[in-house]
């Protein structure tokens, strides 16, 4: 029953890929590839910290350049990196600095690294957030090891042409959260965007879930949920380029019903609930990587 269910899933992936894919190649690529600078334009015009990046590239001509600074120490990497304060009690800095470039292939990878920060913090608290900070970077390299590692094989086999950047963005610093976006674009014919966030509570230095963001046994989901479709509903109905996976009658398979526990999420700096959808979840892949922030009402009496 399971092995039928699963094959019958994949045969809805292949179906959703199959028909979002075969809208404006081209153009996706141009606009994702503006999706990602945008995202770190403004992270520099708010924070004021980015330095200008591009020497390496520029220094680029018809031979590919490669350049590969992987960064061990916190505070050479701070020093290099440019990047701004996460929070009080946690910063980040590059860890390694991946740059290529030919006629057909480029890659512009910057990979974060959290590191306690100076400011003190009860013990507990400090060592949650060395835990914490730990698992993120290594989640982190692995995803950008895997990413480099595939880039790096394409190259080999000079077929084709084929964009990759990773980088990162602050989404929300308060006193009690903040938010680390990791945004990971490739292009090899078609372009594709997809987002991971990492949340720490700064009152105990632990990850936050978004189960714990409420109490027990409420009803987040259903309500999250509910919700989501009814800005989907309207959002469609105010703009007719726009659309979503709901109350979609040719294939009602595809149609969104409910978020999980797993659902990819954030903070923002009015401390409503973000849930976040990459390319194709829930939408054409035209549509990109969307996000719905939770109105407080919503979750009225439901949160911690």
């Amino acid at each position: 029953m399971e092995r039928a269910q699963d094959r019958k899933q994949d045969d809805f992936k292949e179906m959703k890929e199959a028909y979002t894919n075969q809208r404006m190649p081209a153009e996706e690529v141009a606009v994702m590839k503006k999706k990602i600078a945008d995202a770190k334009d403004r992270n520099e015009r708010a924070r004021k910290k980015r330095t200008a990046k591009g020497a390496a590239l520029a220094a680029a001509a018809a031979a590919a350049v490669f350049v590969l600074l992987p960064n061990t120490s916190a505070n050479v990497a701070h020093a290099m990196s440019g990047l701004p304060v996460l929070g009080k009690l946690v910063e980040t800095v590059t860890f390694r600095d991946y740059q290529y470039e030919s006629e057909r292939q480029n890659a512009d990878i910057s990979v974060p690294e959290l590191v306690p920060g100076a400011t003190a913090a009860p013990g507990a608290v400090q060592e949650n957030l060395k835990k914490s900070t730990e698992e993120i970077n290594a989640e982190i390299q692995a995803i950008t090891d895997k990413i480099v590692a595939e880039f790096e094989a394409n190259v080999e086999d000079q077929e084709g042409y084929q964009d990759v950047l990773v980088k990162s963005e602050v989404l929300a610093t308060t006193e009690a959260y903040f938010t680390l976006k990791l945004i990971c674009y490739q292009a090899s014919g078609s372009g594709a965007e997809w987002d991971y966030f990492y949340t720490i509570d700064l009152k105990t230095g632990e990850r936050v879930a978004l189960a714990d963001l409420f109490t027990e046994n409420a009803d987040y989901i259903d309500r999250i949920s509910q919700n989501i479709k009814e800005q989907m509903r309207a959002q469609m109905e105010a703009d007719a380029g726009l659309c979503y996976w709901v109350d979609y009658e040719e294939v009602p398979a595809w149609n969104f019903e409910k978020i999980t526990d797993e659902t990819a999420f954030y903070l923002n700096e009015n401390d409503n609930v973000v849930i976040c959808f990459n390319e194709g979840e829930v939408a054409p892949m035209y549509m990109g990587c969307v996000a719905f922030e939770i109105p407080e009402e919503v979750l009225a009496g439901l949160r911690r």
